[in-house]
């Protein structure tokens, strides 16, 4: 089939239709009866995600428990073209896991084996459904950091990760989801499974599919296992707390710290919205009067940290810190940490429904950016409340409202597409961290262009030559 470059692809033939008996059937005899789930009360929860506001129900729910599990029931997915949704958690925002178009949830919480850390090595297998802190807490009991910090680390698991590109509040200084991911184990949606990459820091051989496929968003294939690089764990780890009268000064900050030399573990901010929604919530004693609070932190060397932080105390102050404070200890610290974690379900506590949108721009545009934001805030009559991860320009704008509030939806949407379209004029984009899936698919192309959109569906095609995996998905 020739698939034009114009155009979307194709629905799987299966796409909104009931599945019938012969496939459960069959399913059943794949993964075990008591693991498909048909009934409307078991499969509602498969329905949505941690994106509001959308919302498609599965045709069945298939919980397999190994590899060759996945690998059979897609060969009959891509047979009888039945749409496959993979799924771990469910805690993306960005409405990735939503079956749109029905068919099979294939869900991977069963696999949930961590089947090595190797300190020799600095590396860790897992199977897709072992969560982020899990494998964290594991790594660590043997001295080794797992890097990669996203919020939702205690339900995340480390497949949907890896499926996601997830970011964190270790960001600036570690990178990412795809700095850590060496290896994949991968069933294809016509049911071959490959391994990508391997246990080797350093290797180039043929295209780097584990790349491609890191962020891909369950589009190209399923990650039944991940091999993941390790760190020595970091001797001391500290944490200060700046605030400011306004946002744009602590952005202001940001750039203080980042041109003195610093790159530090933990540099967060959260708006004066974020702080009283924090300190309702958690109570830590928050100044709920200052317009802005940044976090910031390091690790390394009690040597290196306290200089370091130091440094940054000393940044903010310069730049009109209103007070700064240095947590005297571990829980201090943690506690402090756990003030940026818990924005997201402090702010969902202030109304029925949480949009929490992300945009990242360039570090030196930070400030702007969220002036931006407020204006944009202002014409649509919407609060927007933001936080985010100051060091990298990823920023989170989240509006939180009543549905029964008249247009009050349309405004934040319209609010979030102007967001969107300043982020990119900005040199930005549309995404840092949460992917497109479906709730921001509209604006993909505004970030990419037809050309490279084109491009995408040719991959896509090629990988999934029936179109059955998270088909509508990343423009396709």
């Amino acid at each position: 089939m020739i698939v034009s470059d114009s155009t979307s692809l194709p629905l799987p033939r299966g796409a909104g239709r009931p599945i019938d008996q012969q496939t459960l059937d069959d399913l059943r005899r794949i993964v075990g009866g008591q693991h498909v789930l048909t009934t409307d009360g078991d499969v509602e929860p498969y329905s949505r995600d941690a994106t509001p506001l959308f919302r498609a129900r599965p045709g069945v729910v298939v919980l397999p428990a190994s590899t060759g599990e996945v690998s059979a029931v897609l060969r009959m997915a891509s047979e009888r073209g039945i749409p496959v949704t993979p799924r771990g958690a469910g805690s993306n925002l960005a409405a990735a896991t939503i079956p749109e178009h029905g068919g099979i949830v294939l869900v991977l919480t069963r696999m949930t084996t961590i089947k090595e850390i190797s300190p020799d090595e600095l590396l860790a297998v897992v199977e897709a459904g072992v969560t982020t802190a899990e494998l964290a807490d594991s790594a660590a009991a043997l001295g080794l950091l797992y890097a990669p910090d996203p919020g939702s680390r205690t339900v995340s698991t480390v497949a949907g990760n890896v499926a996601m590109c997830a970011g964190g509040l270790r960001g600036l200084k570690y990178g990412v989801t795809r700095n850590y991911v060496l290896g994949l184990e991968v069933v294809l949606p016509t049911g071959e499974v490959i391994r990508t990459g391997g246990r080797l820091w350093k290797d180039v051989a043929g295209y780097d599919l584990t790349r491609l496929l890191t962020g891909s968003e369950g589009t190209l294939g399923v990650i039944t296992e991940v091999t993941v690089a390790l760190l020595p764990m970091p001797a001391v780890a500290r944490t200060g707390v700046a605030y400011f009268g306004s946002l744009a000064d602590a952005g202001r900050a940001v750039a203080g710290v980042i041109h003195d030399g610093l790159v530090p573990a933990t540099l967060e901010f959260l708006d004066n919205r974020c702080i009283n929604a924090v300190e309702d919530f958690a109570k830590l004693g928050l100044d709920r009067d200052a317009g802005a609070l940044l976090l910031f932190g390091d690790d390394g060397t009690a040597e290196s940290v306290e200089r370091s932080l130091s440094l940054m105390a000393a940044t903010c102050e310069r730049t009109g810190a209103r007070g700064v404070t240095m947590a005297k200890d571990i829980a201090e610290s943690e506690a402090l940490l756990t003030a940026r974690r818990c924005s997201l379900p402090a702010l969902a506590r202030l109304a029925p429904v949480t949009m929490l949108e992300d945009a990242t721009v360039p570090r030196p545009r930070l400030a702007e950016m969220v002036d931006r934001i407020d204006a944009i805030a202002a014409r649509h009559n919407v609060v927007v409340a933001t936080f985010g991860h100051a060091g990298d320009g990823n920023l989170h704008p989240t509006i939180v409202f009543d549905p029964a509030d008249g247009d009050v939806r349309h405004r934040a949407e319209a609010a979030f597409g102007e967001v969107f379209d300043t982020a990119i004029e900005m040199g930005g984009t549309i995404t840092g961290e949460h992917g497109v899936g479906a709730a921001k698919r509209p604006y993909l192309q505004r970030r990419l262009g037809a050309d490279q959109m084109a491009l995408l569906r040719r991959l896509k095609a090629a990988f999934d030559p029936a179109g059955i995996l998270n088909p509508g998905k990343l423009g396709s």
